[in-house]
């Protein structure tokens, strides 16, 4: 709880400008043609209004899990004891030289993360492959 509390706070921000922006160019009139067709007011949330906000949540979460892996001033303040996290082994590591192990770990954070930018660009030109048929 002692690096949850303080990492939740720190990317409740970020995460609420990119989802605000993005709610602010929703046309209400779906919403409204929704419930004037007889949809509860959950429903609409859930068939009308999460499916199009669903890319900002996806791109505030992923803001938001870089920027709590990355920050390690809050993690080392607010951890308690025997709490560890990534970013504080990696540096009480890297401190003392760096190992094959902290080598094999960079290895893998990075070809995961180059496995998700080729998975979204197939992704999108798929759908530009659909959408120009």
């Amino acid at each position: 709880m002692t690096l949850t509390c303080p990492h939740i706070t720190l990317t409740t921000c970020y995460v609420t400008v990119v989802v605000r922006s993005r709610m602010s160019t929703l046309d209400d009139s779906l919403e409204e043609a929704a419930m004037d067709l007889g949809a509860r007011p959950w429903q609409v949330f859930w068939l009308i209004t999460l499916p199009l906000i669903a890319p900002a949540l996806l791109a505030g979460w992923l803001l938001a899990f870089t920027l709590s892996l990355d920050d390690l001033v809050i993690a080392s303040f607010t951890s308690g004891p025997g709490a560890s996290t990534l970013p504080m082994l990696i540096y009480s590591k890297v401190k003392l030289g760096v190992t094959p192990e902290i080598n094999a770990l960079a290895t893998l954070i990075v070809s995961v993360v180059a496995l998700g930018v080729v998975a979204a660009g197939l992704l999108m030109h798929r759908r530009e492959q659909a959408g120009s048929r």
